[in-house]
């Protein structure tokens, strides 16, 4: 009998350790989660000159390296992106405001559907080169408008 209440105490106490695990490793990721964002608003303007302008918000917490948001648009197929420009973000844990412009090289953009793709990207140095390291994503239909 004491052989097996010790393999049911050890069992026990296995489960409890297993139970308590996921919640003390969820934490920080969670965490993460909400100190690091990106939105992309719901309306991006195209100008007369072809030049469109994307926005949203972001929240990132400290690097090591310099980050930004920089911003894609596809519209009629989705597998092709076009970049639009990059901000510098400022990573303080706030919430903060960006704005991208930018001409795609190959392409018209027309009023009308769209999507955007946001991206919070730091390049961190690692040895010679940097390398990039993603800290948020977001992907959003907008509306593009004249104007």
């Amino acid at each position: 009998m004491p052989v097996r209440s010790a393999a049911l105490a050890t069992a026990a106490g296995a489960a409890l350790f297993l139970l308590a695990a996921p919640a003390a490793t969820a934490a920080p990721h969670d965490a993460r989660l909400v100190a690091e964002s990106v939105t992309v608003d719901p309306t991006g303007r195209i100008a007369a000159d072809g030049s469109v302008t994307l926005s949203g918000t972001y929240r990132c917490t400290g690097g090591t390296g310099p980050v930004y948001v920089s911003s894609t648009v596809s519209q009629s197929d989705p597998s092709v992106r076009f970049g639009v420009g990059g901000t510098r973000a400022v990573c303080d844990g706030l919430e903060h405001r960006w704005v991208n412009t930018g001409t795609p090289d190959t392409v018209v953009l027309k009023p009308g559907a769209a999507h955007v793709e946001a991206t919070l990207m730091e390049l961190r140095p690692m040895g010679i080169v940097p390398l990039p390291s993603f800290h948020a994503r977001h992907g959003q239909d907008v509306a593009l408008t004249a104007g």
